[in-house]
């Protein structure tokens, strides 16, 4: 076997332990839904195979993590980036950790396979430790910038709904109960905090208070700007209905904001690709003829020369 084969083995092992590893933190149950439309059968072997497989993850990964020396400050930053992405965990810090010291031992494999471990060892494991460390939390990065954006576009529902609901009588814990369950199928991030608000306040946690953590695990400006406009209006006593009317125009006005803001950003964006891209192509389009007949005349003159 050459050296691709080896290269492509050990590349379907980081595949097949990377999708491991983002179950092992992402698993969860199918819906309801699906738990219903299918066969009893099928479902409860489906449901046997990815719980075994959640449990060997989480067996291989959680003793790793645990190897990894880290500050209750760092294991904390960590677990907030975990709940912002939408992982709630309990473990998930120390899984994560596992991720990536997993990831570096078998990117350390496949340089070794490659022939890169001989050549310079210290290189080979700064490398594998670089990027063993880098891919994760670039993908954690990316999965919670792509949460925050989902929950900042169904906010505008929320309002909506919830002025509805509050003017049909609801009171505004009903209301948002309602809202997370009709929100379900479109803003399911959103929905699931809403839930999650719910369960606060049905344990006897203060209304301010589970206002106040939903908009800090979300880390959404506008979700916290929400919160604290419900929270005012709380304790104020003043009406809910107007409040949101208020809160509304303004979170209009800040998304036309927003949106000239990004377009006036597009003709800086679009300077490199111009630069890289387009003036190349351009230059080797209209100079490459001129060039070509140029050396086509003077070649033969410095020849004979």
């Amino acid at each position: 076997m050459g050296l691709f084969g080896y290269v492509a083995i050990i590349a379907a092992l980081v595949f097949v332990g990377l999708s491991t590893a983002l179950y092992g933190l992402l698993g969860r149950g199918p819906g309801l839904e699906k738990r219903v439309g299918g066969s009893k059968a099928e479902e409860s072997g489906r449901r046997f195979s990815w719980g075994n497989l959640l449990k060997e993850s989480q067996r291989l990964f959680k003793p790793l993590g645990d190897m990894i020396p880290r500050s209750p400050k760092e294991m904390s930053r960590q677990q907030k980036r975990l709940v912002a992405a939408g992982i709630r965990h309990k473990d998930g810090a120390v899984l994560f950790y596992g991720v990536k010291l997993t990831l570096a031992l078998l990117l350390l494999l496949i340089f070794s396979a490659v022939g890169l471990l001989t050549f310079n060892p210290l290189l080979t494991i700064l490398l594998s430790i670089l990027f063993g460390s880098m891919i994760p939390d670039l993908w954690l990065t990316f999965r919670g910038r792509g949460r925050k954006e989902r929950i900042q576009l169904g906010i505008p529902d929320v309002l909506d709904l919830t002025v509805v609901c509050v003017e049909a009588g609801l009171g505004l814990d009903q209301a948002l109960m309602r809202i997370g369950e009709e929100l379900r199928s479109n803003h399911r991030d959103l929905s699931d905090e809403l839930r999650l608000y719910n369960l606060e306040v049905n344990a006897g946690r203060n209304r301010s208070d589970a206002l106040r953590n939903m908009g800090a695990r979300t880390d959404v400006d506008d979700l916290k700007s929400l919160t604290a406009v419900l929270i005012q209006t709380d304790r104020f006593g003043t009406s809910i209905a107007q409040s949101l009317r208020v809160f509304s125009d303004a979170l209009r006005t800040k998304r036309r904001q927003r949106a000239e803001e990004r377009a006036a950003k597009t003709t800086i964006k679009m300077v490199p690709v111009l630069v890289f891209f387009i003036l190349p192509a351009m230059f080797i389009v209209v100079l490459g003829p001129a060039i070509l007949r140029i050396l086509h005349e003077l070649m033969p003159m410095l020849g004979g020369n």
